[in-house]
């Protein structure tokens, strides 16, 4: 009987309300924050805008990896979250930018498996073309990010520590952007890279979400941060992380080609206390679950703001 509901559900959607359901499952309006992060690594790096061709070839591998990686997550979790939606875990939509559309539509019956494994390869191979045009390198970071998500979905029941897991998948568009306008680049710049968007993906998003998720991951026998270790461990571990996030913002832009006029340092710094630190310290204050998603949705907004701080001084200083 549910698969005959959900097969009617599913020819009921047509046209836009379906291609709405294959965005819901990458997780557009998310992925599209985060393609900031690429575009912001690049350009600091670069200190200057790359030819043309290779911006727009940039944007649409871009685009098309987040897209594939975030289809696959929910392809990698489809049991689990099948489970969650048998106990209603899902029926909670927008509370934070990852339920803007719809959370998890394979899991509800909204899309079949077979449809979102065919998205998810279709956008895979461009991304794949695309990063093999700009440099080989970035098909070896691109697959080795998809590889790293699949363990992370595997381990949600086997390990906390798959948080980390997810620090170095967020790593992934970043450093790839980097390689792709410049063959070269400096270690001591993807070091720092690398660990501003492992603690900001720790701090910022994983462990808030998993934080919001606390009630559902324990009656499901998660392993996630909260759940093994506390609550109170977790909020430690969001500020600490946040801290090095900040640090590590000041220390990549010293690394960078690109030299800041004060008001991009002091916008730069706003940004990070209003994001990242005012929700960190208030969530640690208060223990509230409303608190962890507004730490999530302002955090997502970080890399918008840094490449905000770039292009404004390319742009304007």
């Amino acid at each position: 009987m549910r698969q005959l509901a959900e097969s009617s559900i599913q020819k009921q959607l047509t046209g836009l309300s379906r291609l709405k359901l294959f965005w819901a499952l990458s997780r557009t309006t998310h992925g599209l924050l985060d393609m900031c992060a690429p575009a912001f690594a690049a350009l600091l790096w670069l200190g200057t805008f790359p030819p043309v061709g290779v911006v727009i070839l940039g944007l649409i591998t871009t685009f098309a990896g987040y897209t594939a990686v975030y289809a696959l997550n929910d392809l990698i979790d489809y049991k689990a979250d099948k489970e969650k939606a048998a106990q209603g875990a899902l029926s909670e939509p927008g509370r934070d930018l990852d339920g803007v559309l719809v959370r998890h539509p394979m899991a509800q019956g909204l899309l079949s498996f077979k449809e979102g494994f065919f998205w998810t390869l279709a956008w895979g191979l461009l991304a794949l073309i695309g990063a093999y045009i700009l440099n080989p390198v970035c098909v070896l970071i691109f697959l080795g990010g998809c590889m790293l998500e699949t363990v992370y979905c595997i381990l949600w029941r086997i390990s906390p520590f798959r948080t980390f897991v997810s620090g170095a998948v967020k790593t992934s568009g970043a450093l790839a952007a980097v390689f792709a306008v410049d063959a070269q680049p400096s270690f001591l710049y993807l070091t720092a890279l690398f660990l501003l968007l492992f603690f900001w993906e720790i701090g910022g998003q994983n462990v808030p979400n998993d934080w919001t998720d606390f009630e559902e991951d324990r009656r499901m026998k998660a392993k996630t941060i909260p759940v093994q270790w506390g609550l109170a461990s977790a909020n430690i571990i969001i500020l600490v992380t946040i801290i090095l996030t900040l640090g590590m913002t000041a220390v990549i832009f010293y690394f960078s080609r690109v030299r800041f006029e004060m008001i991009i340092v002091v916008g730069s710094l706003a940004a990070g206390f209003y994001l990242l630190l005012l929700p960190a310290l208030r969530l640690f204050r208060t223990k509230a679950r409303p608190d962890a998603m507004v730490l999530f949705n302002k955090a997502s907004y970080y890399p918008f703001a840094l490449l905000v701080m770039v292009l404004a001084k390319l742009l304007i200083l």
